[in-house]
């Protein structure tokens, strides 16, 4: 009887065993908003000091750990691929944002965060904006993506169709994208200032419904929602249209609390929170106009907030590297913490690869590494002391410590460009508006932090970037 008792669990084991690993893996919500600066959350001591409070989001900070140093790269597009691969946009020739109607974004050889999790047994949903490919074979269900709605570009093409200029262009306007993998997106509506406001609110509902499809189903889920709202033209939806008295983006700070609140509320509802890694952070640092500039309106020309740190995106300032990060894992990840170790957006690939069991390729050039142990408590330190300073594809300097090397600035978005014989260093901790050169007598800190540059520009002639808009299939060029 024992034998026979014996047998029955065994091949009980095997029938179970997919369910019990699926349930061994921890969930992941990934909400990445649009140039969205350091000091905008309450968490960060912004909040209400920037038009309304952000309760959900700082209780999901207090809840986990908040990185006051995370990184990311200075555009858009080149932060988007950073984090799908992991590696510098330098390399999969995402350096800048596309301008122009040619071929951009992905080839089909790297392989993205979706593609690594949906290979470790995730369901995956990207709900939001892609940036890094328009075309057929670079959208996001061909990377890795069981389903996508959102947009293929920038949020600034939501503009095109109210410009009196655009209509005799002959270009097409940009269109709301719906997808599954193995089929073509198809364009459901055109991306107009009508759906501006409220596409935001589109992305939650689904971001939600997917979440719990997959809980029903008992799947483990990677949601990947990068928000539109913060993206020039400021417009909240009607619903918060006025809500904090204090403005637009007063609106749509307690419109993005609001949303965060709903998906904290659904994993909850579900019995899952738990079981679910939630990370909140943003590709690049504030939105900026120009001296005098305008937008659309008056109301729509929002100058964001980098805290104490310099500048907006679209420079090698800490303001448009260093943006608001907080992840919870309840159980895993100590509630209450905070550090400010060096981490980078790039980090997070090999990172959840670590804790969902995915698989980290070992064919290429990976530039980001795994800082489990250190989110998870179990190190105090990221392992991370620095990175290379990118603008484009331009290097514009390197971090090391608390320490910055700047062999250009740019002043300000599209300001002067500032280009050095020797280059400038400045202290961040003593001086976090990077304003005061201490190169001497503080010669010794290129001898320490240049090494990290060296390595990596011998790696790119190792392992040479793919170029910008090459066409699939690509192989890599063999190495020197």
């Amino acid at each position: 009887m024992r034998t026979l008792w014996a047998s029955v669990l065994f091949a009980l084991t095997l029938i179970f065993a997919p369910a019990a690993l699926a349930q061994d893996k921890p969930n992941i919500v990934l909400i990445f908003l649009d140039n969205f600066g350091w000091g905008e959350p309450g968490f960060n001591g912004g909040g209400i000091i920037r038009g309304a409070a952000t309760p959900r989001i700082d209780q999901l900070a207090a809840e986990g750990l908040r990185l006051t140093n995370f990184n990311v790269e200075v555009q858009c597009t080149p932060s988007r691929s950073a984090l799908m691969t992991g590696r510098y946009a330098i390399r999969s020739g995402n350096g800048t944002v596309p301008l122009g109607e040619g071929i951009y974004g992905l080839v089909q050889w790297e392989v993205t965060m979706a593609e690594m999790l949906a290979d470790a047994g995730y369901a995956t949903g990207m709900f939001g904006k892609w940036h890094l490919g328009r075309t057929e074979g670079r959208f996001p269900t061909d990377q890795g993506f069981d389903e996508w709605y959102g947009v293929p570009n920038s949020t600034d093409e939501s503009v095109y169709s109210s410009l009196p200029e655009f209509v005799d262009s002959g270009l097409s306007e940009t269109f709301v994208m719906d997808g599954k993998k193995g089929s073509m997106p198809e364009s459901v509506r055109p991306y107009r200032l009508d759906y501006r406001p409220l596409i935001d609110r589109d992305l939650t509902d689904r971001a939600i419904s997917f979440m719990k499809r997959e809980a029903e189903a008992d799947q483990p889920f990677f949601v990947y929602l990068p928000y539109t709202a913060t993206h020039f033209p400021t417009m909240p939806h009607p619903d918060f249209m006025g809500k904090s008295g204090n403005g637009p983006w007063g609106d749509l700070l307690m419109q993005i609390d609001s949303y965060v609140g709903e998906l904290l509320d659904t994993l909850d509802e579900l019995g899952i929170a738990d079981d679910t890694i939630v990370i909140f952070t943003a590709d690049n640092g504030p939105e900026a106009l120009s001296e005098g500039e305008t937008s659309l309106t008056v109301e729509t020309a929002i100058h964001g907030s980098a805290g104490p740190w310099r500048s907006t995106l679209f420079t090698g300032y800490e303001g448009a590297l260093r943006v608001p990060f907080a992840i919870r894992w309840p159980g895993k990840i100590d509630a209450g913490g905070e550090s400010d170790e060096i981490v980078h957006a790039m980090d997070l690939f090999p990172t959840l690869a670590g804790i969902a069991g995915g698989i980290v390729p070992d064919d290429r050039v990976i530039d980001g590494i795994d800082v489990s142990a250190f989110l998870l408590g179990e190190e105090a330190e990221s392992g991370r002391d620095g990175f290379i300073v990118y603008m484009g594809n331009d290097i514009f300097g390197v971090k090391w410590q608390d320490w910055k090397l700047h062999f250009k600035e740019q002043t300000g978005w599209n300001g002067e460009l500032r280009e050095y014989t020797m280059p400038r260093l400045y202290n961040l901790m003593n001086d976090p508006q990077e304003r005061d050169n201490v190169l001497f007598p503080h010669t010794w800190v290129p001898k320490a932090a240049l090494p990290q540059l060296e390595e990596h520009v011998a790696s790119l002639k190792e392992y040479p970037p793919i170029p910008t808009g090459a066409p699939d299939p690509y192989e890599p060029q063999a190495q020197e």
